[in-house]
Parts: structure tokens; C-alpha cells; sequence
């Protein structure tokens, strides 16, 4: 994942900017609170979801690779081989050596990992379908609005100063 880059101007940035970007932020938040809640009900934890989502997900011509996995997890190598690992010991995942290439190792969903992710992605599709409104709504503000309104001074001073850097 690359870090941001500042805009070449400085964008104007008013109280309602901030009240939709916290906004977004929180239900953001609500809905990943519920996700981590889910799949620990079920009985993982919520990045081996995430790793079964992506596995399961991937765009067409993506290969189930333990590389591409991490990157779609935005974790480092080590950390999606621990996730696969512990996925495997639970007949969730189990690895296969590509026949293509015998040096790649790919990541195959089980039938019982199906039962899963599927379980759990009707639970995802439910709550956003709740939730949904709201948060297209927020970031729709965001994406229309951010900089259109008038820059607002903190309480009681002028904006802060940037940090020196050297």
C-alpha cells in the first residue's frame, strides 16, 4: 500500500469536511466492529475471514498465492502464511502446488471453508443492507463536497502551524 501524497494545493478543508470524514470514519468502524464480531462468533478470527474473502474473491486472473494474499490483505508474507497455516490445521484452506509452475503454492478453499465464508457473507450482506444507506450517503458528502466549503479556524486560534521537518 503506498502512502498518501499531498494534493499540489492545499485543499480548503471546513467543519462539515470534518463532520463527514468522522462520519464516514465511525460507520466505517461500526461495520468492521460487527465483521470481527462475526467471525469470532463463528469461531475464527477476524483476519482468517479476511483471508478467505480474498481467496475466494479475487479478481479474475488473480492466482490464489500466498504473495497476492498478503497484498490483498495488506500484510506482510510471514503474516499470511501464519493465516493460511492456522486455516489449514482447521480444514479450512489447504495448499496446492500450481501445474503451471511447481515452484508456486496455491491456496484452495475447502468445502467446509466454503460453508464458512459463505455463512459469513450473508451475515456481511445483511448488515449492509442495514448499514448501507448511511455509509454511501457519508461518503457521497465526502466525494461531492471535501474543499467546496469554507475553511473554519480551530476554537479560539488560527489554524495550527505545519511541524518543521529537516
Amino acid at each position: 500500500m503506498r502512502p498518501p501524497s499531498a494534493p499540489s494545493t492545499p485543499l480548503k478543508i471546513g467543519l462539515d469536511d470534518y463532520r463527514a470524514l468522522a462520519a464516514f470514519r465511525y460507520e466505517i468502524r461500526c461495520f468492521l466492529a460487527f465483521s470481527e464480531q462475526a467471525a469470532r462468533a463463528v469461531g475464527i478470527e477476524p483476519q482468517q475471514h479476511q483471508l478467505l474473502l480474498a481467496t475466494r474473491g479475487l479478481p479474475a486472473g488473480a492466482r490464489p498465492n500466498i504473495r497476492t494474499l498478503a497484498e490483498r490483505l495488506c500484510v506482510q508474507h510471514h503474516t499470511a502464511v501464519a493465516l493460511v497455516d492456522k486455516l489449514e490445521r482447521r480444514g479450512l484452506v489447504r495448499r496446492q502446488r500450481s501445474k503451471l509452475d511447481k515452484r508456486e503454492v496455491l491456496v484452495r478453499i475447502t468445502p467446509g471453508g466454503a460453508r464458512l465464508l459463505r455463512e459469513l457473507s450473508h451475515l456481511h450482506r445483511a448488515r449492509l443492507q442495514q448499514a448501507g444507506p448511511e455509509l454511501v450517503s457519508v461518503l457521497s458528502s465526502i466525494v461531492a463536497g471535501l474543499g467546496a466549503g469554507p475553511a473554519e479556524a480551530w476554537p479560539g486560534e488560527a489554524w495550527p502551524a505545519r511541524a518543521q521537518t529537516a
